[in-house]
């Protein structure tokens, strides 16, 4: 297309000197070489109407074009206005974050009541067990040594 445009000039230029030339031949009756004003002036139109027609076919490929080009552009349009904004990609980030971050501090929560139970568990557990273990020594000191002489699990030497 910018060709087209790169030869209207040099094509404008020597149609002025055909003009020119073409001018100055009439006032002088006849043309050197023996062509009448009248051959000049019928090739003078179909130059210049094969010019008209030359700008015509380029007036309607450049509209052609420029429809294309104005209907790839309403479709681009039409597609930037359907991609989400950047306040509005933020703002999803945002809630996602939020969101992670609830359940997060949820699971937290739920983890640190989850030791908190297992201490107390523990701390009961030992507190049982203390007290059974007193209870052993207790019940020992009440049993008879005689009995204790007996039992062939306690005459064994300590290895």
């Amino acid at each position: 297309m910018a060709r087209s445009f790169d030869l209207f000039p040099r094509f404008a230029i020597f149609l002025a000197g055909v003009a020119a030339g073409a001018l100055a031949r009439r006032e002088r009756g006849t043309v050197a070489s023996g062509v009448s004003a009248a051959t000049v002036a019928e090739l003078k139109h179909s130059l210049l109407s094969e010019v008209d027609t030359r700008i015509a076919k380029l007036n309607s490929a450049n509209e052609t074009r420029f429809g294309q080009i104005d209907a790839r552009l309403e479709e681009h349009s039409a597609k930037l206005s359907e991609i989400p904004s950047t306040a509005q990609l933020v703002t999803a980030m945002e809630g996602l974050l939020s969101k992670t971050m609830a359940s997060l501090d949820e699971r937290l929560t739920t983890q640190a009541h989850s030791i908190e139970v297992l201490k107390t568990t523990v701390s009961q557990t030992d507190s049982l067990l203390e007290r059974v273990l007193e209870s052993l020594d207790a019940l020992q000191t009440y049993t008879d040594p005689a009995e204790l002489a007996e039992d062939p699990l306690l005459q064994r030497p300590a290895v």
